[in-house]
């Protein structure tokens, strides 16, 4: 089992940046993809941003050129920072992982952005 702790969300102002951590507890954290989903009031949840294990990344069309997801192996941490956000991008944000080999998924409690004047 591994679990994700989430942490960076806020209220922030239209224009404004946010980054988002997310540290996994399994020592193998290499070997995963991981990635950045976000449900908004009244919407499904959709992915954000993926990093594979390789460091290849996959933004949705509507964070390309704002975000950036990153990981740091080292540190078992992924982050997602938000640059130039929008009143759109409120949501809660979800971390999550998908071992690359077992295709085991886990998610992690998710963090609120508001984004607001």
């Amino acid at each position: 089992q591994v679990q994700l702790v989430e942490s960076g969300g806020g209220l922030v102002q239209p224009g404004g940046s946010l980054r988002l951590s997310c540290a996994a507890s399994t020592s193998a954290f290499s070997i995963y993809t991981m990635g950045w989903y976000r449900q908004g009031p009244g919407k499904q949840r959709e992915l954000v941003a993926l990093i594979t294990n390789n460091g290849g990344t996959n933004y949705a069309d509507s964070v390309k050129g704002r975000f950036t997801i990153s990981r740091d192996n080292a540190k078992k941490t992924v982050y997602l920072q938000m640059n130039s956000l929008k009143p759109e991008d409120t949501a809660v944000y979800y971390c999550y992982a998908r071992d690359t080999y077992a295709k085991t998924e886990y998610w992690g409690q998710g963090t609120q952005v508001t984004v607001s004047s």
